[in-house]
């Protein structure tokens, strides 16, 4: 199967958005397109911000490749799916613009993670996949039928809604590598929610980890990303070297919690990159505060509500 990968053309007119608006790396779909070709599918990425592509000219290039299914996401970034844009406006002239080129079309994201419904009638799309989409979307890709893998909605022939399963979570311990074309990495000059020094060179994000048991008030993560799950070192290093040859300087680490991880941080200490994380201050030891700084850190993101055991417990923090 021929399988078109979008992150549409991003702008934030008349937007309430509050996350970061700049260019990041579609993670989700890097993972998606991994397995998809695990798979033996051909796939085609697109990402209108990070490319400079409106969606004209990204139509222009799905008609070309002829896919059976494209694939398009409804938030910008997998950084911010617990924070994405509130409305739809931008996938749905994305898709506009598409028009019967697109093959079978299937949304993932926050949105239809949460409800599927409006996003369905909004969209005007065949499926949408509802929590972790990389391996949904390779079970979707590889099924003839399409009407019975957990972790997708769709309307029925009669139009009625049908929910299969909840939101999915993937393994994700196991992801490979991801590799971007070196056009991306040099058009990625942002760097994520650092403030010590001017950028010099690329920016990237990373997702070393994924899920949190916690429920800080500021944190929209859904319930599907609710289990801890580390991804295996060797993959997640090669990741980051290939990250560091194409030039990047500075990564920043998507991860809801990154908690405290001697073999990576030691790891991170003899490369030649600074990062940034999200995490829990109350979580670290001094120690392992010392070693994330040799590692390189010059960003912690900590919610306040983290500070104080008396805090914790007025929030229910666990």
């Amino acid at each position: 199967m021929k399988v078109a990968l979008v992150n549409p053309a991003w702008d934030y007119r008349n937007s309430i958005y509050f996350g970061c608006r700049a260019p990041h790396l579609p993670l989700e779909l890097g993972y998606t397109r991994a397995r998809l070709r695990e798979a033996g599918h051909e796939t085609l990425l697109l990402d209108g911000q990070i490319e400079g592509l409106d969606h004209a000219a990204m139509a222009g290039r799905i008609a070309d490749f002829a896919p059976d299914m494209t694939v398009i996401t409804t938030a910008p970034t997998y950084l911010f799916w617990r924070c994405a844009p509130p409305e739809l406006r931008v996938p749905q002239e994305c898709l506009r613009a598409l028009g019967s080129n697109a093959g079978m079309t299937v949304a993932v994201g926050p949105h239809g993670s949460a409800t599927p419904l409006p996003v369905l009638r909004k969209l005007g799309i065949d499926l949408v996949v509802r929590g972790e989409c990389e391996e949904i979307v390779a079970a979707v890709a590889d099924s003839p039928d399409r009407r019975d893998i957990p972790g997708t909605a769709f309307f029925d022939a009669d139009g009625a809604l049908q929910v299969v399963g909840g939101p999915a979570s993937a393994q994700f311990s196991n992801t490979p590598a991801l590799v971007w074309p070196q056009e991306w990495v040099t058009r990625h000059a942002h760097h994520h929610h650092r403030f010590d020094a001017e950028p010099l060179g690329p920016g990237a994000e990373v997702e070393a980890s994924r899920g949190c048991p916690y429920a800080c008030t500021f944190c929209a993560k859904i319930d599907f990303r609710d289990g801890y799950r580390r991804r295996a070192l060797e993959p997640l290093l090669a990741e980051i070297d290939g990250l560091i040859t194409q030039g990047v300087t500075y990564i920043y680490f998507i991860d809801e919690i990154f908690l405290p991880r001697a073999d990576l941080l030691k790891a991170l200490a003899t490369r030649p990159v600074k990062f940034g994380v999200q995490t829990r201050i109350d979580l670290w030891k001094p120690e392992m505060l010392d070693l994330l700084g040799a590692a390189g850190c010059v960003s912690i993101e900590a919610g306040v509500e983290s500070l104080t055991m008396e805090g914790r417990a007025l929030l229910a923090k666990k």
